[in-house]
């Protein structure tokens, strides 16, 4: 009996059958594979009957104090306790992290409010003035390509992220210390095939946004320039390692297929998500979709942060019922895993899964 006769048979929703070449093939039975829709209207209905606070409020508290203690770092970076210094260069980094990964995620999504003017102003705020990247940059890898094409290969399959000439300790605990100086470097890249405006604004927002951090650090801290630039690059350090490892941990080594046998939405995000457990530090600083609920923030990737959260027993209950796939693991497992198949996963091509489906 072939692997299609035994999905018409089976009770379960997928017969996985790997061949020779090392493709694996999945045979999904579509009469058993459940609707987006049905889906989205529950979703739709806690959305409808959440308060703007819930939607909105409890996120924005926290950028709010984000923001605060991101200026207030400025000032603790100005005792000469090395204690208090060190305290205000960690502030820095974690407020930093927040604004310019949480906020500026969120932002790029429409997720901060329902008007799509301030989600664009906070978005150019967080990302360009503030974390020295291109929003348009990030708007045309994220939005437009890694989202509708959840690990496509050659599309959104994460692929940006992996350094196979790099061996594994050193990508994984060295290299995204590098990130500071690479990211506003890639923005330029990027940004020079964009139109005239778009160039302009970036290059006007971004520079004159580093150029301001770097006037607080040496006005209000007391800071030489050459001590400001050691701050700026050891602020946005704090975060990176875990930065890297959350984008690769989350799409990387789970199903990724070719743009020929791409499967529905819903078994597209599901089979190629992961989420991570809830951790204080990285919920706040990057955000419940980036983090604990990253499934259902790429269902449903115009929910906030909070919304996310408020969700994810419903999402996960109909991944449950219906036999869909839903990825969970620890942090340190993830670490153990990448580490010790790094030439599989971040060396050589990802293997691709072919999604068959059946009638």
């Amino acid at each position: 009996m072939d692997a299609t006769q035994r999905t018409q048979e089976s009770s379960t929703l997928s017969v996985k059958k790997f061949e020779d070449h090392g493709v694996v093939v999945d045979y999904v039975d579509l009469k058993k594979l459940p609707q987006f829709g049905a889906l989205s209207e529950q979703v739709s209905a806690i959305v409808q009957s959440s308060s703007w606070w819930e939607r909105y409020g409890i996120d924005c508290c926290i950028h709010v104090l984000s923001f605060a203690g991101w200026v207030a770092s400025f000032f603790l970076l100005a005792s000469s306790s090395p204690y208090i210094f060190v305290l205000g260069v960690a502030t820095l980094g974690l407020c930093h992290s927040s604004l310019t990964v949480k906020a500026s995620h969120m932002a790029a999504h429409s997720a901060m409010c329902s008007s799509h003017a301030w989600n664009r102003f906070w978005s150019f705020l967080f990302t360009d003035i503030i974390g020295t990247f291109s929003a348009d940059v990030g708007y045309n890898i994220h939005i437009k390509c890694h989202h509708p094409h959840t690990n496509i290969i050659g599309l959104g399959d994460s692929s940006t992220f992996r350094a196979p000439f790099v061996p594994s300790m050193l990508y994984m605990f060295v290299t995204p210390l590098l990130m500071p100086i690479l990211t506003p470097l890639v923005a330029l890249r990027e940004i020079l095939s964009d139109s005239p405006v778009k160039i302009v604004r970036h290059l006007i927002l971004a520079y004159l946004g580093l150029a301001l951090q770097l006037y607080l650090l040496t006005s209000v801290s007391g800071l030489t320039l050459s001590w400001a630039l050691i701050v700026v690059l050891a602020n946005r350090n704090v975060l990176a390692i875990p930065y890297i490892h959350v984008n690769i941990f989350q799409h990387i080594g789970l199903p990724m297929y070719s743009p020929q046998h791409r499967p529905k939405k819903i078994y597209q995000m599901t089979t190629g998500v992961l989420n991570l457990p809830r951790n204080p530090i990285l919920d706040y600083c990057f955000g419940h979709g980036i983090i604990s609920c990253h499934t259902e923030h790429h269902l449903f990737p115009r929910l906030s942060d909070n919304m996310c959260l408020k969700v994810q027993p419903v999402v996960k209950k109909f991944c449950v019922e219906h036999d869909l796939p839903y990825h969970e693991d620890t942090y340190t497992s993830r670490v153990a895993h990448f580490v010790s198949n790094y030439k599989m996963l971040m060396v050589d091509a990802p293997p691709i899964t072919k999604f068959v489906g059946l009638q």
